[in-house]
């Protein structure tokens, strides 16, 4: 039976992207990207939690990424959850719990406030060859309304 790993975020960066090339020149930027929950416990106090998700792009997504995204800019990432595991320079081993992303959407967040002005995205292609798409303007979709096309 086939599986399913698709993860969906919607959060803040922690910090800028940090991009990096492979020895092969393969563009890769990681970062730290919140999420807060926020709820009413069983008296009625208000509570938050904070998850951090680290983040990971490669090809023309990674320069997108760090050309558009700064820290605290608002951005929705689709993508995969992956594991990793290595011996550090002492033989201890070590692990990573990674979100590897095919789509970054750079959420609009207001002048000065990072992110880009009017939203854009950016999607991996479907084989790590390819080249991605450059940004588009935000589009709301079929059977969606657009922000300009309402009437208030």
């Amino acid at each position: 039976m086939l599986g399913v790993n698709k993860v969906i975020l919607i959060g803040n960066l922690g910090k800028d992207p940090e991009l990096r090339y492979t020895p092969t020149q393969q563009a890769t930027v990681s970062f730290s990207l919140a999420t807060t929950e926020r709820w009413n416990d069983k008296n009625g106090q208000r509570q938050e939690r904070t998850e951090w998700h680290n983040i990971v792009a490669w090809a023309k997504l990674a320069e997108l990424a760090n050309q558009y995204l700064k820290k605290g800019s608002p951005c929705y990432v689709e993508g995969k959850i992956q594991y990793r595991s290595w011996d550090d320079k002492d033989g201890n081993k070590k692990y990573k719990t990674e979100i590897v992303a095919n789509s970054i959407q750079f959420l609009s967040s207001g002048p000065g406030q990072g992110g880009s002005k009017d939203g854009y995205s950016a999607q991996a292609p479907a084989s790590r060859g390819g080249q991605t798409a450059e940004p588009l303007p935000q589009d709301p979709g079929p059977g969606m309304v657009a922000d300009e096309d309402l009437p208030f």
